[in-house]
């Protein structure tokens, strides 16, 4: 019990550090956010589309500090609390009597709460709406003060007969924004039908800008610097949760603001679990030891993983099965272009080249196919989440981000394989971002000896 209190106490110590140290994010230009809203609004002309910014207390923990929801970052570049954003197409009925009033509000408005010095004492300073320099800061021409944004929806909400708004979801790997606030915005315009701005964003934000690109590149290049630290780390008798606060102190070291998601490091038996978050065994000879670590780079992220022998070379079995999930990967990564899918079925799905693979090559210890033991999808959208909005039965296209990562968990051999890489989907092809850190098992045995000697 006292070993695990230090082991979480040291690990909370290091993101806290990170969280204190961690660089002003790196920001696509103004002009890209300016022209996210102006394709928003040209898919919404119909209606008055709101987006909240997380509150304080919503996009932050004890454990974390703040993170902006992610629709609002996409569309507006602000990493701040208790933003409004509001658009406003141009209304078509010019003999409204509400014509002039409509089009003398701006087509898009930035609502900032008012500066609070108290709260500042504890989180640091902000930007407010009386700021002489804010539409420098923002990137908008019309930044108001939160407390008109009401009045100025009721103004608005005339000329148009619906409003667009990110509704709660049931179930959603990251937070809505409080329900409360979407509420109010329905009491407001009581009559209006109230839509999901969700889809259309999402519709943007599936294919990423040369920008977005770079920045995943960032986070990709932080994480294999972390994997290949892992590894130079990874021997028997190291517990896995220090394998995972190495590969967090590589990417905070990097300029990471923190991990994209909950490191996995298991070995043996854990290799099998597909999300274990636990890291709290011994690392033995004999056994393999899968990590699932990435960083998160100035809001983006990435999504990789490799598998390796704790005593630097694989078993006969070990290196058997790893070659099978290599190849299903390198078939399924040499079929990316545009026009493939990410979904289990059909002529163009990816899922279906690395299933067929493993399902055909190798048995399990009893003779069966090992098709069975790949458990979970092939790929996912990769963004400003790591498991990114997208739909996994339509056509990928140029500029989309996925993870191709094949898998074989064999609970009763306790061999766990998984190998995984970010790969950019581009006009001919794709390109694997991560390629930088090796797949084949020469290339990571020689690694493991080279950091043995060491």
């Amino acid at each position: 019990m006292r070993k695990t209190a230090l082991r979480l106490g040291f690990l909370l110590l290091v993101v806290l550090l990170a969280a204190s140290v961690a660089p002003a994010l790196e920001r696509e230009p103004w002009s890209v956010f300016a022209e996210r809203r102006a394709r928003l609004r040209e898919k919404h002309p119909d209606g008055v589309t709101v987006i909240f910014a997380y509150s304080e207390l919503e996009g932050s923990s004890l454990r974390t500090p703040f993170r902006q929801e992610n629709n609002f970052y996409y569309l507006t570049g602000w990493d701040q609390p208790g933003a409004i954003l509001v658009l406003i197409p141009p209304m078509q009925e010019r003999n409204s009597p509400v014509f002039e009033q409509v089009s003398a509000l701006p087509r898009e408005i930035l609502y900032l709460p008012a500066r609070d010095p108290k709260q500042e004492q504890w989180t640091g300073p902000k930007s407010g709406p009386y700021d002489p320099d804010i539409p420098d800061k923002t990137g908008f021409a019309s930044v108001r003060p939160a407390e008109v944004f009401e009045s100025d929806l009721a103004k608005a909400m005339p000329g148009f007969g619906r409003v667009y708004l990110l509704r709660s979801r049931e179930h959603a790997a990251d937070a809505d924004p409080e329900p409360g606030r979407v509420q109010s915005v329905e009491k407001i315009v009581p009559t209006a039908e109230v839509k999901d701005a969700r889809p259309a964003i999402t519709a943007l934000r599936v294919v990423k800008s040369p920008g977005e690109i770079a920045l995943i590149q960032k986070a990709t290049d932080a994480t294999v610097a972390a994997h290949r630290a892992a590894w130079k780390r990874a021997r028997s008798g190291i517990y896995e949760y220090q394998v995972s606060a190495t590969m967090l102190g590589v990417m905070f070291d990097l300029g990471c603001e923190r991990p994209a998601y909950a490191p996995i490091v298991g070995a043996g038996l854990h290799s099998t679990t597909l999300h274990y978050a636990a890291n709290s065994n011994r690392l033995d000879s004999g056994q393999v030891v899968l990590m699932d670590v990435a960083g998160e780079y100035s809001m983006y992220a990435t999504d990789v993983t490799r598998t390796i022998p704790v005593n630097g070379r694989f078993s006969p079995r070990q290196k058997e099965l790893y070659e099978i999930v290599l190849a299903a990967q390198k078939a399924a990564i040499a079929a990316v272009k545009p026009g493939m899918t990410l979904s289990r079925t059909g002529p163009n799905s990816l899922y279906r080249i690395a299933y067929d693979y493993i399902n055909t090559h190798g048995k399990d210890k009893d003779g069966n196919p090992l098709g069975k033991y790949f458990i979970h999808g092939l790929s996912h959208h990769v963004g400003l989440e790591v498991h990114d909005p997208g739909t996994l039965d339509a056509p990928l296209a140029a500029g989309m981000v996925i993870t191709v990562e094949p898998g074989i968990y064999l609970p009763d051999e306790q061999i766990g394989i998984r190998i995984e890489d970010t790969v950019l989907v581009t006009e001919s092809g794709y390109k694997v971002l991560s390629v930088a850190l090796p797949r084949e098992i020469d290339e990571i045995e020689r690694a493991l000896r080279d950091a043995q000697r060491r």
